[in-house]
């Protein structure tokens, strides 16, 4: 794991808000405790940041509730850890959230996603070595000199998307974030269940 890893990059205003409804609240926990039993979201002891997060449309272009920023180290969450994001400008690097927490540092990227095509409603971003190390270079990638949380990375999963295999596979390596996958779906349960099968399934070593 990266040891930037937990920190917004982009610049947040964030409003004290409500939180999301109980229902939108229950289902992104419901799926990120499976995440977090596996490790795939979590804390870094060493580093002292959390890491992954997960997202949900909200209904709205350019919305969607995501975990808030180091949240990471909770097993269980609730309406007090989730966010509203109104609006992402990607060209100046600008994240606007409202509720009780400031929205995750991978907001811009995930704001990114679903510009990419409307029919993605969910996205999750996980850490793992075991299967960052398998699947780079195997399942799409982005270019490894590009850092995470940033404009960049933003368009990197949009060239994925639309010149690469990522609508197909729903899943994304970040090779210039060691440990990140991002997966996406139709509906937060595909989007959770991707990740979560590629970590169930035995993963051959790499040369």
């Amino acid at each position: 794991m990266t040891y930037d890893e937990g920190y917004i990059k982009y610049e947040s205003v964030w409003a004290p808000g409500p939180p999301p409804a109980a229902a939108v609240a229950e289902e992104l926990d419901r799926w990120r405790r499976e995440l977090f039993a596996l490790g795939l979201i979590g804390y870094d002891d060493e580093h002292e940041v959390g890491y992954g997060n997960i997202s949900v449309h909200a209904g709205q272009p350019g919305q969607f509730f995501i975990s808030g920023t180091q949240t990471g180290h909770l097993e269980v969450t609730d309406r007090s850890h989730y966010t509203l994001v109104t609006s992402c400008d990607i060209e100046t690097n600008r994240v606007h959230c409202c509720g009780p927490v400031e929205a995750s540092s991978e907001a811009m990227t995930h704001a990114a996603i679903y510009r990419v095509n409307l029919g993605i409603r969910a996205v999750v971003h996980v850490h793992s070595d075991e299967l960052w190390n398998s699947a780079r270079d195997v399942l799409p990638t982005t270019d490894p000199a590009v850092a995470y949380g940033t404009p960049a990375m933003a368009g990197e999963f949009r060239r994925l998307y639309i010149h690469g295999d990522l609508a197909n596979v729903g899943i994304a390596v970040m090779a210039g974030h060691p440990g990140g996958l991002i997966s996406i779906g139709g509906t937060l349960e595909q989007a959770a269940t991707r990740i979560l099968n590629l970590a169930r399934r035995p993963t051959p070593a790499r040369d």
